[in-house]
């Protein structure tokens, strides 16, 4: 099973390229077998993206945004749903993959029974170390994510006003010229007055 990632190489979006990397790097760090598809530049990546997201999890406009990340042909979910999987520490269970031996993360198909038993008890069987060294790297990746948050939102409070900005300025020039085509209407209709009075 591969994980597919779509993304967009040549986003204008400082958003979306911050949260394409964050998922990439997330699994990387992860060593999932993972394969970027880019939609900018090949048509049938961004038409095979489009038509696999399911319609409830498309935005109103019905165009969904990269990154979406799939497990083949079988929709796992979109940046959001990403981020809260991690927070949650279930990506594995996000992306439909069992988890590596010594993961704090209890496969779904395993939450009851004596499965989970198992899975308790190999995490007590001398895996202590990785675990508490999974927790540090928790830690270190919430903070990491929150300052990411915290940049992002200032990054499109900072967009929107520069959005605002250039708006503004083109409303300004819009009525600049409107004034001036005015004023020479005015003048030509001032001219025709005198030519007639003479």
């Amino acid at each position: 099973m591969v994980i597919k990632v779509f993304t967009a190489s040549s986003s204008g979006s400082t958003a979306i390229k911050k949260k394409q990397q964050d998922v990439v790097a997330f699994l990387e760090a992860l060593k999932v077998d993972y394969t970027q598809l880019d939609i900018a530049c090949n048509v049938e990546n961004r038409m095979w993206m489009r038509k696999n997201v399911p319609e409830e999890k498309k935005p109103a406009n019905g165009i969904p945004l990269p990154p979406q990340i799939f497990n083949e042909e079988s929709y796992c979910g979109d940046y959001d749903t990403f981020f809260d999987a991690k927070e949650d520490n279930s990506v594995y269970a996000f992306l439909g993959l069992p988890p590596p031996p010594g993961s704090k993360e209890v496969p779904v198909k395993e939450c009851n029974g004596d499965a989970h038993e198992e899975e308790q008890q190999v995490q007590g069987d001398g895996e202590d170390g990785q675990t508490a060294g999974d927790e540090e790297r928790d830690e270190v990746e919430e903070d990491t994510q929150a300052q990411a948050e915290e940049e992002e939102e200032q990054e499109e409070e900072d967009l929107q006003s520069e959005e605002e900005e250039e708006l503004r300025q083109l409303e300004e020039e819009d009525e600049a010229e409107e004034q001036e085509e005015e004023e020479e209407e005015e003048e030509d209709l001032e001219e025709t007055q005198e030519e007639e009075a003479e």
